[in-house]
């Protein structure tokens, strides 16, 4: 019997929060009525993803405590997503750092993440 040649596809039991995915807006293109440009993100889409949580850490500055967690939320792959970006789940905003194309196969998309508290 030979070994299984292909890559299993992806579990979608996995992808199990609902996350919002915001672009900065764009002072030439994304103006209200009287012109002016929007101060908010614009949303760009709502998918399903997997999001853990990598490690966390306190940082001290300026007589104030900063909380930073490095959080890698897993999408099925689209295009359009790049690093100034960011995503919001339950009221907790995610900063892109990285967006990574697992394997080059156009299947996932794995994006790290700052989450700052």
């Amino acid at each position: 019997m030979q070994p299984f040649k292909y890559k299993p596809n992806l579990n979608s039991g996995l992808f199990r929060h609902r996350i919002s995915i915001l672009r900065p807006p764009d002072p030439e293109k994304d103006v209200d009525e009287a012109g002016q440009p929007l101060d908010e993100w614009i949303p760009v889409a709502e998918t399903w993803a997997d999001i853990f949580q990598l490690r966390g850490r306190e940082l001290f500055s300026a007589q104030q405590v900063n909380a930073e967690v490095t959080t890698r939320i897993t999408i099925r792959y689209r295009t359009g997503i790049d690093r100034t970006m960011k995503a919001v789940y339950e009221g907790k905003v995610f900063e892109f750092l990285y967006v990574i194309d697992k394997d080059y196969a156009k299947k996932e998309l794995q994006i790290m993440c700052k989450e700052r508290q």
